[in-house]
């Protein structure tokens, strides 16, 4: 009963972080003075065919009745227009882009799975050698391999990822010619070329991010591993993967964890860089061309659909808490 009111409260301080970010972000796109009606309108764009246009899109009505429609629109959707021109979103609807005759829920769908091969790949590898190369540098603290992997470590902090992405295409895509330099392969259509289309992402975005996983985790552990806990369960004659693993990592990972959350649940909603150095056409993507072309209901769909994103994975954190740090109790 703990638990699932826990779990209750916090779907609930969920819903009210999306409503906050929802009208933030409705206010900042929509009280622009940019007119996505003007857009839309073409060419002679008369008054009455602006009005006409406004009109049709809903944006005649007051900001807060814009913005009524937009929420109810997410649980409902919503209809554009009247009569046989009328444009149907179905719920979840997070806007129609008038520009790509599509709604925003559609958009997102339809990229989403490039995002997503992208962000969850690369978060394995950089979690895995990550916490790998910051639970050995800790082990053998002082060592030339210490030495080396914190010299790689601070190289990828240090790094831009469009400089890491571009080298990594110079010699594995030209130089050397084994790795697709970009584009995307459906894994349904092919999981090889799915598969080998991802590597360089992948690695990109694990060579930065990874390196900041194994200085955190070296920090840590070489902390943990100090504790007094960790003296009894050696002199108890336990053996030294036991002690490391079960409980030096386990409570090194904590930190680990939850920026883990916030970097995958962030990736989610768009790895643009990525995206954009390796021509793959995802949420980034959808998101820039979102932007230079001022389709504003992209935008705010799009921003409310990646907040919802890390905010969910906040959740998921908190819930990983009880289950590798047994001094979490879950409480309301």
């Amino acid at each position: 009963m703990r638990l699932l009111g826990f779990i209750a409260y916090r779907l609930v301080a969920m819903v009210l972080v999306l409503l906050v970010i929802a009208a933030i972000t409705y206010s900042i796109f929509y009280l622009l003075p940019t007119n996505p009606a003007q857009l839309s309108c073409g060419k002679p764009c008369t008054p009455e065919n602006l009005a006409r246009v406004k009109e049709f899109m809903g944006y005649n009505l007051p900001w807060y009745e814009q913005f009524w429609d937009f929420l109810r629109g997410i649980v409902v959707g919503r209809t554009y227009g009247t009569g046989a021109a009328a444009i149907v979103c179905p719920g979840p609807c997070f806007g129609y882009s008038f520009r790509l005759n599509a709604t925003v829920t559609e958009l997102i769908a339809t990229r989403f799975p490039v995002t997503a091969s992208i962000a969850v790949g690369a978060a394995i590898v950089w979690l895995l050698f990550g916490v790998a190369g910051g639970v050995i540098s800790a082990l053998k603290r002082g060592t030339a391999l210490d030495r080396s992997i914190m010299t790689v470590a601070i190289a990828g902090v240090s790094a831009p990822s469009y400089l890491v992405g571009l080298l990594a295409i110079l010699f594995f895509g030209f130089t050397l010619g084994l790795l697709p330099t970009g584009g995307y392969v459906p894994f349904t259509q092919d999981p090889v070329q799915w598969f080998t289309h991802l590597i360089l992402p992948w690695f990109t975005l694990a060579f930065i991010s990874g390196a900041i996983y194994a200085r955190l985790t070296r920090g840590e552990m070489l902390e943990v591993m100090g504790q007094d806990y960790i003296r009894t369960a050696r002199a108890k004659g336990l053996r030294e993967s036991t002690v490391v693993v079960r409980h030096g990592l386990r409570n090194a990972l904590i930190p680990v964890v939850t920026i883990f959350g916030l970097d995958l649940g962030a990736l989610l909603g768009g790895a643009v860089i990525a995206e954009k150095i390796f021509s793959m056409q995802g949420l980034g993507a959808l998101l820039i061309d979102a932007v230079q072309s001022l389709d504003l209901q992209v935008v705010v769909g799009f921003t409310l659909f990646a907040a919802f994103l890390i905010v969910f994975a906040n959740f998921l954190v908190d819930l990983i808490y009880g289950v590798i740090d047994p001094r979490v109790k879950v409480r309301v």
